[in-house]
């Protein structure tokens, strides 16, 4: 087998030659960053300077890149999420040292649960101050990476000009090899600013590994698959990062096999399919459904809290889980563990089963859904039904829907038909509030000719209403349905549940319609009756604008209890 790669090396044309023996003057540490940015294929970045990374952002000023400014770390931090996720590409954030990288963990967080490829790229003290010692240097930390090594993917920590490219190189592959997640680079204040003669960067390359099945696993799966009399599939997020919806329809549709999505993975499989269970997964009847299938395959997920009813799941059947993620095999239930990106596994075992007939599938999977609509139905939450309804007739199809952590949210997980894969994102990886509107302007930032729609309750609102400045500084065709019950209201369910009384769940709240025209942006206070109408007005205006709804949702009753 040869190893020679000779062929595949960038070759560079006369002109690049010669920039490279002349490096333009006045270039420092920043220009290697965004010179490295742009030769991998970045367009876009999000941030926040600060005083350590005046150097890299004063370099964004002689490229080719966009920068989106958020105002609030973390929130910038979820924007870059959401465009990783919509585009599949490396999201580039640049933060500054200490205080400023801090506040972008919980948005690492998130980003890292549900495997957006995010490039951290944060400043550092200068050089002479790296090392753990204690030297007084403004924003100092005794080990700043340390803070993020337990949430990123890799973290990679630079001393030297010439290091950049490599770094950022390293950093790039990480984040784009299954599965997709955050990484961290951190550069010293000096490095940054110190003039370069290291020539331009022009020939970048970082592509990721592919994560291939191997091929004695997919004849088992491919054997299980294809001599089962009742199998089933789980769709989890890993379908949709991978790009892999078409597949799993061409494996189910083959199969004859009934598909239930998680969470994270909505919108991987047609909702109105004969053989689409939807997303009713906090739900006994579905529950029962996946534990009689005598094959079961999960795809992309790793059967965690939400997926698996809060484990209340007890496979009884044969369960293969395909996985890019090797920690998450059989860490909840003995599997065939498959190490494998979604969709080139699910391209294997589309060649490699028989195709089974069951006529039966769709009435099993119609009985199902009928059950759940049922035991729904009895407990009289029209309102709520009434809303995502709502949303569903007022949001284009192929416009992409961020939801934070409030109850109408976790109505959607189970109950919204995101039309389209990829177009239906929620913080339901690391559960944190504050996500819906900054992530809603990340994927507006990845593209404009489509609105997008950011769903919060007020208590999750407050997190990021400075990016209200953002979505008009951009003018991004971002719109924002606050639903406003007074509080935190999924809080004030659970505490009541459980104590009777809840505490520390009641807000006092602006008039959010008067604060949203003070930022220029605008506002309408809407009812359950008008939603559809103003909703839908409101994302057909160009520009950001603001719903504000208020109501008091209620959840459906849980069946794990």
């Amino acid at each position: 087998m040869s190893h020679d790669h000779h062929d595949e090396r960038p070759q560079l044309t006369p002109e690049q030659i010669a920039a490279a023996l002349n490096p333009p003057a006045g270039r420092n540490g920043g220009d290697l960053v965004v010179e490295t940015l742009q030769g991998l294929g970045a367009t876009t970045v999000f941030g926040l300077p600060g005083q350590h990374a005046l150097g890299m952002f004063d370099a964004l000023r002689r490229s080719c890149l966009t920068y989106i400014g958020l105002r609030v770390e973390n929130n910038a931090g979820f924007a870059a999420d959401a465009y990783g996720r919509i585009t599949g590409e490396v999201a580039p954030l640049l933060l500054s040292t200490g205080p400023g990288a801090l506040t972008s963990l919980a948005a690492l967080q998130e980003a890292a649960a549900a495997s957006a490829p995010v490039l951290a790229i944060s400043s550092q003290i200068p050089v002479a101050g790296l090392g753990g010692g204690r030297h007084g240097y403004l924003h100092e930390l005794r080990d700043q990476k340390a803070s993020f090594r337990d949430v990123v993917k890799s973290v990679h920590t630079v001393r030297t000009a010439s290091q950049i490219p490599s770094a950022i190189a390293a950093a790039w592959e990480s984040a784009l090899t299954a599965p997709h997640g955050p990484v961290w680079i951190e550069i010293p204040q000096d490095v940054l600013l110190a003039e370069t003669t290291v020539p331009v960067v022009s020939a970048m390359d970082a592509t990721p590994r592919e994560l291939y099945a191997r091929p004695e696993l997919t004849a088992v799966a491919a054997d299980l698959l294809s001599k089962a009399e009742r199998p089933a599939i789980i769709a989890g997020g890993g379908v949709v990062r991978s790009d892999a919806s078409g597949k799993l329809l061409a494996l189910a549709e083959k199969l004859d096999a009934p598909v239930v999505t998680t969470f994270g993975g909505k919108g991987a499989f047609p909702w109105e399919h004969p053989l689409s269970l939807q997303s009713w997964l906090e739900d006994r009847y579905t529950t029962d459904f996946l534990e009689s299938a005598d094959v079961l395959l999960v795809v992309g997920s790793g059967l965690g809290e939400l997926s698996s009813n809060y484990h209340t799941f007890a496979p009884r059947g044969r369960v293969i889980q395909i996985e890019a993620d090797a920690g998450k095999l059989e860490s909840n239930h003995p599997a065939l563990g498959i190490h494998a990106d979604a969709r080139e596994a699910l391209s294997d075992l589309i060649e490699a089963v028989d195709r089974r007939e069951d006529p039966s599938a769709p009435e099993r999977v119609r009985t199902v859904l009928e059950a759940v609509r049922e035991r729904i139905a009895a407990q009289e939450l029209t309102l709520e039904q009434r809303l995502i309804a709502s949303v569903r007739e007022a949001l284009p199809d192929a416009s992409p829907s961020f939801w934070d952590m409030t109850i109408l949210a976790y109505w959607a997980w189970s109950a919204f038909d995101a039309r389209h894969p990829n177009t239906m994102h929620s913080a339901q990886g690391a559960g944190g509030l504050g996500y819906g509107f900054p992530a809603a302007l990340g994927a507006a930032a990845a593209d404009r000719t489509r609105p997008v729609l950011a769903v919060s309750g007020d208590g999750g609102a407050m997190y990021s209403i400075a990016e209200l400045a953002t979505a008009r500084q951009y003018d991004l065709p971002v719109t924002w349905l606050i639903v406003d019950d007074g509080g935190y209201g999924i809080l004030r369910e659970y505490m009541t549940g459980a104590f009777g009384e809840a505490t520390a769940t009641e807000l006092t709240r602006p008039d959010f319609v008067a604060l949203a025209e003070s930022f220029g942006v605008p506002a309408v206070r809407t009812t359950p009756e008008s939603l559809t109408a103003d909703l839908a007005a409101s994302l057909a205006a160009p520009g950001p604008s603001v719903v504000v709804l208020p109501a008091l949702l209620r959840m459906f009753e849980p069946t794990h209890l």
